[in-house]
């Protein structure tokens, strides 16, 4: 008795791959983003700090797409021109955690022995302490502003990365042509930079990418709290928290959108950094 195998077709784009439309449709909502963060002064309908007092808490029409707040700003504005300052402050902590993170996981799989130990070890120390909680005592610290909580969460993300590279490295380290190349007297700066760190790439994207969106909520959450970004600056965390006493007077615009947009960019960062893992690293995550 013979079974018949029914198969399916699925789109696959020009490298023979299928085609992952939900990582195409991430990217693209990423993209959007980042323009609106690029040129979000120029694209504000309205100055983002303009107070109309006769039209506080205003509902959405011709003049105010989405609104204004409980001073008369112009919603759709402030969600705009906040694209910067929300999406600016996340890459910098991911910036600077995955490029220490590459130099002390090298350093720590090229020397090993008590190098990685002494590495390991101060990166346990560092992930035992929340990145939140430790951004939140050093804003209460040296005052509010984004400045201390960005040094804060760059040293907490560093484990993240900096693990994950590290055990890489690790096996690239010990693949025959490492050997080879040191065979040859090639220089270690030289290994790292044209061999081990391209290798290493695919990896490191797709952990910044997924990192990108759990910073976005820690800035957003400081923000909240009131030890990030200060008034008037339009940062969506700081929009959720000013906007969260008009809730019960049922006003909720505010908080909602910004909560939305906040959403929205961490569900794409981590959806996109899903579907690279897929392509780049095949894995079935």
């Amino acid at each position: 008795m013979t079974t018949a195998l029914s198969t399916r077709t699925v789109p696959k784009g020009r490298s023979g791959r299928p085609r992952d439309h939900l990582t195409l449709g991430a990217g693209c909502v990423v993209a959007l983003f980042v323009l609106l963060a690029v040129l979000g002064p120029l694209l504000a309908p309205h100055d983002p700090n303009a107070v109309d007092p006769l039209n506080v808490n205003a509902g959405p029409s011709a003049a105010h797409l989405l609104g204004t707040d409980d001073t008369g700003r112009d919603l759709l504005s402030r969600l705009i021109a906040g694209t910067r300052a929300s999406l600016a402050a996340p890459a910098v902590v991911i910036a600077v955690s995955t490029t220490l993170g590459i130099l002390l996981a090298l350093t720590a799989a090229w020397f090993g022995g008590w190098t990685d130990r002494f590495v390991s070890g101060a990166l346990d120390i560092v992930f035992g302490f929340p990145g939140l909680i430790m951004a939140v005592l050093v804003a209460a610290v040296f005052g509010a502003g984004l400045t201390a909580p960005i040094v804060a969460l760059s040293i907490a993300y560093l484990p993240l990365i900096t693990r994950v590279v590290r055990s890489a490295a690790i096996r690239e380290r010990n693949l025959p042509y490492v050997s080879a190349l040191q065979l040859l007297g090639a220089p270690t700066a030289r290994v790292w930079l044209r061999h081990l760190l391209p290798n290493l790439l695919p990896l490191v994207l797709v952990q910044a990418t997924i990192g990108f969106g759990y910073a976005l909520l820690d800035v957003a959450a400081i923000s909240f709290l009131g030890l990030g970004s200060q008034p008037p600056d339009p940062e969506w965390g700081l929009m959720v928290s000013n906007g969260a006493p008009s809730i019960l007077a049922g006003q909720p615009q505010q908080s909602l959108y910004a909560g939305i947009a906040i959403l929205i960019v961490v569900v794409a960062f981590n959806l996109l950094g899903t579907g690279l893992s897929r392509r780049l690293l095949g894995e079935n995550a």
